[in-house]
């Protein structure tokens, strides 16, 4: 039980010292990692579950990094981003 926490405690601090796309990576990949296995039942089905899990967590994750920012086209129509207005 008490090896249970230690390992808790060290996987909570290292993921507070990420950003939001690193940890959504983090969390996305266990999950589908985890899913993937039980729903397959082999090995192969929760690599492929970590993998699209990972995905799906970064590209949430780097959706709320940059949030008050929208995607602007300048007069060239180029896209910058820049704060909302």
């Amino acid at each position: 039980m008490m090896k249970r926490i230690v390992l808790v405690s060290v996987l909570v601090g290292t993921l507070a010292s990420c950003t939001a796309t690193e940890q959504g990576t983090a969390i996305g990949a266990g999950s589908g990692a985890i899913i993937g296995g039980v729903v397959s039942n082999s090995w192969g089905g929760a690599a492929v579950g970590a993998v699209a899990g990972g995905l799906v967590g970064a590209l949430i994750g780097r959706s709320t990094e940059h949030r008050g920012y929208c995607i602007y086209r300048d007069r060239y129509g180029r896209r910058y981003e820049a704060r909302c207005r």
